[in-house]
């Protein structure tokens, strides 16, 4: 049930077609974790917050720096030698005190795995592809969504990972893929963090078309938006002969 801070605090969700408070309540009682709290993470972390996810479980094992804050907005110059998952928690718990949040300083391997477990979604803000594959793979034994994105320079790749109904990361991007660069404007990070949330909103809400097996590609330098059907890898080392 929702209080009337909360009924207050969402009121203008209450006033999007389709959207009432039996959805908000979808959000108060939904667990996401979110792997990350930079660039990618950022955007998510506070969208999601702010939308009323009621348990926000984000893991992080950096401490915030100098370079880190052209792109991750959740911290500020007080923040350089803090470790993120604390600067995160304070800076997300002024902004709603109404859900519950997990900071995990943690490396993101197995040892995460036990807190992944009973989440309904698990959006995937890393900077590496082999903690990406690892969160794949994460997704897929434990039957759990999620939203992978990647950016760089003026660009980014987004999709919506389901076990079973869609290709999984090996399926388009083979284990092993290195990363082609480092560079990022801290607006681009912001336009796929923010999608990143919104198909998290739209899962968890059952509100509009997830990006499930399209692959949504962003070039903010030429102003292009284009996506392309992804098919599953039958000969996928991750989720090949996988049957529900």
């Amino acid at each position: 049930m929702l209080s009337e801070n909360e009924l207050q605090r969402y009121q203008r969700h209450f006033q999007i077609n389709g959207w009432n408070p039996e959805i908000q309540l979808k959000l108060k009682e939904s667990s996401v974790f979110v792997a990350g709290s930079g660039g990618l993470g950022s955007p998510v972390l506070y969208y999601l917050a702010a939308a009323g996810i009621g348990c926000i479980k984000f893991c992080d094992r950096d401490i915030v720096d100098l370079g880190n804050l052209n792109r991750q907005i959740l911290f500020g110059s007080d923040d350089i030698g803090k470790d993120k998952v604390n600067a995160a928690y304070s800076r997300l718990s002024g902004l709603n005190s109404d859900i519950r949040l997990e900071p995990l300083k943690n490396e993101i391997n197995t040892k995460i795995i036990p807190d992944i477990k009973g989440c309904d979604l698990i959006v995937d803000c890393v900077d590496n592809f082999e903690t990406r594959h690892f969160l794949n793979r994460v997704s897929f034994d434990l039957n759990i969504p999620m939203v992978h994105a990647g950016v760089t320079e003026f660009f980014c790749q987004l999709t919506f990972l389901k076990p079973g109904e869609t290709p999984c990361l090996s399926c388009f991007i083979p284990e092993g893929t290195q990363q082609s660069g480092k560079g990022i404007t801290g607006a681009m990070a912001g336009i796929a963090g923010s999608i990143q949330a919104l198909e998290a909103i739209k899962y968890l809400t059952g509100l509009g078309d997830i990006l499930t097996n399209r692959l949504l590609f962003i070039d903010m330098k030429n102003l292009s938006f284009n996506t392309m059907t992804l098919k599953k890898n039958p000969e996928c080392k991750v989720c090949s002969g996988f049957r529900r």
